[in-house]
């Protein structure tokens, strides 16, 4: 049977008979999100570790550690590893964050900013900002996605 993913990385199991056509949100445009699956498994045998499964990127408008300055960055998740970088083109990141030491991720209304949310470290609470709602709650539920998948040991 086929499998339709979503932007969270859940997969959905289609039942026949199913619509042939079937429309790709208009949310695409500003953020690339991919699903796949590897060849020989299964949907119940899924995992972070899948080479595509869970993947995100994007803008975000990240505040600073020491100037409390906000600037734009290009960020990439990929398997447990969430990198940010000066721009799209760069290929060296900025900072890789490893996404097995934290704690929390949720929309945060503390900074003077909308669509902002926070992910909680040991060492430090970053601060970013999506330019809609809609996309910081994209990038909250993919990072808690993957959160639950680290918790659960997959």
């Amino acid at each position: 049977m086929p499998l339709l993913g979503s932007d969270a990385g859940t997969l959905i199991v289609l039942k026949s008979p199913y619509p042939w056509r079937v429309e790709e949100p208009s949310i695409y445009e500003s953020v690339r999100v991919h699903t796949a699956i590897q060849t020989g498994r299964t949907k119940d045998d899924l995992v972070p570790k899948a080479p595509s499964l869970g993947t995100k990127e994007g803008y975000l408008v990240k505040q600073g550690a020491i100037v409390k300055s906000w600037k734009q960055r290009w960020f990439t998740l990929h398997r447990n590893e969430l990198k940010y970088f000066k721009d799209k083109m760069c290929e060296e990141p900025i900072r890789i964050l490893d996404l097995t030491s934290c704690s929390a991720v949720q929309f945060d209304y503390s900074q003077d900013k909308v669509n902002c949310f926070c992910l909680v470290f040991p060492e430090r609470t970053f601060y970013v900002c999506a330019k809609t709602g809609v996309e910081a709650d994209e990038w909250i539920r993919i990072l808690q996605w993957k959160l639950s998948q680290i918790r659960k040991g997959r």
